[in-house]
């Protein structure tokens, strides 16, 4: 109970930054809890015991995805990732409310990745055994849902555009 306790609050809030609804991101969190103490035998100090269980969580949180949201599996099909466009976001000024809200309204299989990269911290090639694509293919992603993020903030909110 005292390892629950003390990853439960973290490991829920990734699972609802993948899965959107806090009841569902409760049972895939405790669901990834269950798997962990049955593989707790596999656990390898080569990580921290909180990397190694977010990575289950992560896991476990595609996986529902895959099963209850028809979620469609990302595929090798990305096309090469288009130059960046010439604005960028007042991080400084943006408030949190407002970029929470836009991260939301990305597609789902972009906000997976913009979630995975710059709020869980993996990196690419991390990402790229979670999502089971190709180096080429994680980047094209991340760079797709940035675009994406810097689109709907450009159309709903462009006061937060840097001119």
């Amino acid at each position: 109970m005292t390892v629950y306790h003390r990853y439960a609050k973290a490991m829920y809030h990734t699972a609802l930054r993948i899965v959107g609804d806090s009841d569902d991101a409760e049972d895939v969190m405790q669901e990834a809890f269950i798997k962990a103490f049955d593989k707790l035998d596999s656990y390898k100090a080569t990580a921290t015991f909180g990397a190694w269980l977010k990575r289950i969580v992560v896991n476990e949180s595609l996986s529902w995805l895959r099963k209850h949201k028809n979620f469609e599996c990302l595929s090798d099909n990305l096309k090469a990732v288009e130059p960046e466009t010439g604005f960028e976001i007042d991080e400084k000024n943006v408030r949190l409310e407002i970029l929470l809200d836009t991260i939301n309204r990305l597609k789902d299989n972009y906000k997976l990745a913009f979630n995975l990269y710059f709020i869980e911290g993996y990196d690419y090639e991390e990402m790229m055994d979670i999502l089971n694509l190709s180096y080429a293919n994680v980047r094209t992603l991340v760079s797709r849902a940035k675009q994406q993020l810097k689109d709907i903030l450009k159309t709903n909110y462009p006061e937060y555009i840097k001119k």
